[in-house]
């Protein structure tokens, strides 16, 4: 990829394109300096946030990044981060690009290297981003209902697992009266965990990974004990880091991820469910008896809720009322512990206190009656100690 000068000619961002109609799947496949072409309404924070990790260029969404029913955050967060965003450029976007195709992005247009036009859609600033989430606003009320529709429905087929833990398989890991750490690969994990490890350090709680939560604890320097999900995001390198394995299948059976973690040779818990891998994890620990789960990366306001963009996120609604007192956000878990006395604070007590004492003995009649008697003491015990030797 290169941003050509202020001077040179013909301007815009040149790289070659990457094309996956699901997001997530496309990120692992980025290079820095790639444009991401992605077919993703409503981008969501952890998108956007996951395209920036991988340096891509720009990104091309063949639908639009803010369709106007809520005030999602992704596009918002590539603008802020410098990446190109060109919207809505419609359905035949794959097929007017391959794979690995070098392109040239100018303003609403994409051309190839010869200067055809390829593709033109809506060029995404700072300004149309801040129109678009304020429209958004206006429609929220009616994404509350079809969420509060959407979470009443979930409750009517899933009461008995969320009011009685029916169907939660029983797992090999201890979490009986222990802490379990919950990290999903979501909002702002990375700071969370760096936040967390005084905390791991001190409770040693049973860690379990979600998906790509797995590869975050390992970046941390952690081992997972447990790993949840549908086995579509995490690397073979985490499967097989001894964790013990629980896929998450849908609620007739069928997991997708299961032939993935057989063919490594690994034999994995089977847990069928309609909700997210996210409320699996929360699931399995609570009904394991942890006396506290602490969520990192998981999903924790109205707008995260939405944000996710599907209706599914209904069931993590209601796997947190269900879960209740023990469930803990990370944040709240790190500002206690930044509020803790430090250290060096202690340090300097103790050091305090004994200089304080040392000049009472020398400047304190009481203090020099005790430094005579000790000294005699003293004397009798070494004079003693030499006889018996």
């Amino acid at each position: 990829m290169r941003r050509t000068r202020p001077g040179d000619q013909p301007p815009g961002v040149v790289g070659p394109v990457r094309l996956d109609r699901r997001t997530k799947n496309l990120t692992r496949r980025l290079r820095a300096g790639d444009i991401a072409v992605i077919d993703h309404v409503d981008l969501d924070r952890v998108a956007a946030e996951a395209l920036i990790d991988r340096g891509v260029a720009a990104v091309i969404n063949l639908s639009p990044s803010i369709s106007g029913r809520y005030p999602n955050l992704g596009p918002g967060i590539l603008i802020a981060a410098g990446v190109p965003l060109l919207d809505d450029v419609g359905p035949d976007g794959f097929a007017r690009l391959r794979e690995g195709d070098l392109v040239r992005l100018l303003d609403d247009t994409v051309f190839d290297l010869d200067g055809g036009v390829l593709l033109k859609g809506v060029s995404q600033t700072t300004d149309s981003v801040a129109r678009a989430t304020a429209e958004a606003r206006e429609g929220l009320a009616a994404q509350l209902e079809a969420f509060a529709s959407n979470t009443m429905e979930y409750l009517r087929r899933e009461r008995d697992l969320l009011l009685d833990g029916v169907g939660v398989p029983d797992i090999a890991t201890p979490l009986e009266g222990r802490h379990a750490l919950v990290v999903v690969r979501g909002y702002n994990y990375r700071e969370d965990l760096l936040a967390l490890r005084h905390y791991v350090r001190e409770y040693k709680p049973i860690l379990i990974g979600v998906d790509g939560g797995a590869d975050a604890l390992l970046e941390e320097g952690l081992k997972p004990h447990v790993i949840v999900g549908d086995m579509d995001s995490v690397s073979d390198t985490a499967l097989r880091c001894g964790a013990e394995i629980v896929v998450h299948a849908y609620r007739d059976g069928t997991a997708p991820g299961l032939s993935r973690v057989q063919d490594l040779g690994i034999a994995p818990v089977i847990f069928p469910a309609a909700g997210t891998s996210e409320d699996v994890a929360l699931l399995l620990a609570d009904d394991g008896g942890a006396s506290l789960i602490v969520a990192v990366g998981t999903h924790a306001t109205l707008v995260e809720f939405l944000d996710k963009g599907r209706a599914g996120m209904a069931s993590t609604f209601l796997t947190r009322l269900r879960v209740g007192g023990k469930l803990v956000d990370a944040k709240g878990v790190s500002r206690l512990y930044r509020s803790r006395i430090p250290v060096y604070s202690l340090v300097l007590l103790v050091l305090a206190t004994a200089l304080a004492f040392t000049v009472a003995l020398y400047v304190t009649p009481g203090g020099q009656l005790y430094r005579e008697y000790f000294s005699t003491d003293w004397g009798h015990f070494t004079h003693w100690l030499r006889h018996l030797l």
